[in-house]
């Protein structure tokens, strides 16, 4: 993965000749290496991804909220990814628990919710800050489907009742984990191997309130998309964050959440932002992106259907198309959008680069 990323868009991944049909200039464009970690890939994945959640939106606003673990249990989700951010334990208590649970119950909702969630493991600072976006949209299905449930509260659903379910659910979970014997200990917490200790682990859990966020709705399904565009194809660290690398350490950009989300300069040896950026690698064939409710895959065409119907539609001005998977550069010396030429291999690409250096 890191070979991957420190090649790409380099001559040792190839690349192609693009040239200007107004003014004949030529330049070399190197192939990128698609890793979905790569700080500098995953633009056009994300464009047809928001293409295709386009047609998913409603006529409705949608809210923001955030599920977040205590810093106590960053130790193991390091040590057991895949246990405890996939669908067994963060996934699961959190968005088809938690959410869907709470949404149901008639003294909050009464209705069937759907929603996208998003997981994030990573801080502005890069260390462990495991939790999860939900991007819901405002109300749900009756549970006879004939009506849509407008919600109750200013913020769609109680985040305190959220935080308690949540937290109860997860728990739960992850004792069935231990009792199952899938979970591992590092080092520094080997002692919870023995049940004695886990289980007294696990009510100290219970001492603390579990952070559940919502913010505002949206104000429309343009700026949902905006919005999402901004959370989903990307790990830790995007390329317009990074400021400077003199060989030794690297000085990137970030937002302090708890001084007033001021803009601040941070700089770490090279050894250690990328001992920080490898924290946030997924498990191969990992998926962090996922749909549930009346949004799951196996329901949601229908779903969809129905409920645009109980809903009145609102005019809405077009929406500016979205980018397409063919991506083009404008002529630096004309301004004319450059026309992708043949594609070269590294040694192709190695013959050439006198020339066009020269030029």
């Amino acid at each position: 993965m890191l070979r991957a990323i420190a090649q790409c868009r380099t001559a040792a991944l190839g690349g192609h000749i693009d040239d200007c049909p107004r003014c004949s200039h030529q330049a070399i464009s190197y192939n990128s290496c698609r890793d979905r970690h790569c700080p500098k890939c995953q633009a056009q994945a994300r464009q047809r991804w928001l293409a295709a959640r386009e047609q998913d939106l409603l006529g409705v606003p949608y809210f923001h909220v955030v599920f977040t673990l205590p810093h106590a249990l960053i130790p193991l989700c390091q040590r057991n990814p895949r246990i405890l951010y996939d669908l067994d334990l963060l996934f699961q208590a959190s968005a088809a628990a938690a959410m869907l649970e709470v949404a149901a119950d008639p003294k909050h909702l009464g209705a069937q919710i759907g929603f996208l969630s998003i997981l994030h493991t990573w801080g502005q600072n890069l260390l462990p800050h495991p939790h999860v976006h939900c991007v819901i949209p405002a109300g749900g299905l009756s549970p006879d489907r004939t009506s849509w449930v407008h919600p109750k509260y200013p913020f769609f659903l109680p985040v305190k009742v959220l935080s308690r379910v949540f937290r109860g659910k997860f728990v739960s979970r992850l004792k069935r984990a231990f009792r199952k014997k899938r979970l591992q200990f590092p080092p520094a917490n080997a002692a919870l191997e023995q049940p004695k200790l886990f289980l007294r682990f696990l009510r100290t859990l219970f001492r603390e309130d579990w952070v559940v966020y919502a913010k505002p709705a949206f104000g429309g399904a343009r700026k949902v998309l905006r919005y999402l565009g901004r959370y989903t194809h990307r790990v830790a660290i995007s390329n317009h964050r990074l400021l400077a690398f003199d060989g030794e350490r690297v000085t990137f950009r970030w937002k302090d959440y708890a001084r007033g989300n001021k803009q601040r300069r941070m700089t770490l040896t090279a050894t250690e932002f990328l001992r920080r950026f490898l924290q946030h690698v997924l498990p191969r064939g990992f998926v962090r992106i996922r749909q549930f409710g009346f949004l799951a895959n196996s329901c949601r065409t229908a779903r969809l259907r129905l409920i645009r119907e109980l809903l009145p539609q609102p005019r809405e001005p077009p929406r500016p198309p979205v980018a397409s998977e063919t991506r083009t550069w404008n002529c630096p010396r004309c301004g004319e959008p450059m026309r992708i030429g043949v594609p070269l291999t590294a040694a192709e690409l190695a013959s050439r680069c006198t020339f066009f250096d020269s030029s």
